[in-house]
């Protein structure tokens, strides 16, 4: 078992931790990116899954390099499979979320919404009529505020993020144009691999010009919802969701066996672990075409990150 668990090093400045990620800003502007194998639910560390890091930062190595056309990513270079060095960029309070089909099981979800009887929403009206995980008449941005205080994300319109000040018009038309065509493009290349797009979310910030640039994660198993196309038409006659990636066994395993907000989290069986490692290394090569490779050189992952970060490390 092969585990990046933490990935602190003093050597590097500015050290931040977040919950599955290490994070130093470097003086020159630019930040390193570590993701671990840490899994977080609840507002917790369950566990840690094998080679979960390395598959989440190739799989949007793989969007960024598809898309780079469509807009700038703020991807400088990939030192280590499960590492990204990137411009470091101020985010901007408003998070984007992409939906071509009625989904989504959370409370400002457009299948949520619309089962309470709502149509206008996100400054969107949706048709009477729509059936559970139907094609939306054309894909529509549902952005909510970012709570960086740990607070809950609120549904916001167009016209609210710009009188509110969140964005000035001209950085929501772009903001807006690129995550439309990021989208398009995304929904294009997994129908090519046997996949169904319906949803993801998207994180922008600016740079020091106040540039608008695409960061964090493109269309990973963890910011996405994917369908197995096959699996479609059957269940959506059937009123059945339709089959995906299904990596939450451990999260569900453990919501039943006590309160995970408070309660200590029981030992999590190793056949449990191991199968969703398996479930997210199927989901990067369905979506990218390509066998995952893992790295395991070094005597342990972080020896062999380390020595791959040895050239950021001051002289």
């Amino acid at each position: 078992m092969r585990i990046l668990s933490d990935a602190h090093f003093p050597e590097l400045p500015n050290y931040y931790r977040g919950k599955v990620r290490e994070n130093y800003d470097l003086p020159d502007g630019s930040r390193i990116i570590i993701s671990t194998d840490r899994l977080s639910a609840f507002d917790r560390i369950l566990t840690c899954i094998p080679y979960k890091g390395q598959v989440l930062t190739q799989t949007a190595r793989y969007w960024f390099e598809k898309t780079a056309d469509i807009c700038p990513n703020h991807v400088i270079a990939y030192p280590d499979p499960a590492v990204v060095v990137g411009k470091r960029l101020d985010i901007l309070p408003v998070e984007i979320v992409v939906r071509g089909y009625l989904a989504g099981t959370t409370g400002t979800s457009i299948l949520t919404l619309y089962k309470k009887g709502e149509r206008q929403m996100y400054g969107v009206t949706l048709p009477d009529g729509l059936r559970d995980n139907e094609k939306l008449p054309k894909p529509i941005i549902t952005p909510t505020s970012k709570a960086f205080d740990g607070g809950h994300d609120e549904p916001l319109t167009p016209e609210e993020i710009v009188s509110k000040g969140l964005l000035t018009q001209a950085q929501w038309d772009t903001l807006s144009r690129y995550a439309l065509a990021l989208f398009e493009r995304g929904q294009t290349l997994a129908a090519q691999n046997g996949l169904i797009l319906v949803d993801t979310k998207y994180e922008f910030g600016t740079d020091a010009e106040g540039n608008i640039i695409l960061a964090d994660e493109i269309h990973t198993p963890d910011s996405s919802r994917y369908w197995i196309a096959s699996s479609y038409p059957d269940a959506f006659a059937a009123g059945r969701r339709p089959e995906s990636f299904d990596k939450d066994f451990v999260r569900a395993w453990v919501a039943e066996r006590c309160d995970p907000y408070h309660d200590p989290i029981p030992d999590i069986p190793q056949s449990l672990i191991e199968e969703t490692s398996r479930v997210y290394i199927r989901a990067f090569e369905a979506i990218t075409g390509a066998s995952f490779v893992p790295d395991d050189s070094g005597e342990t992952p972080l020896a062999r990150v380390r020595a791959n970060l040895k050239a950021f490390f001051p002289a």
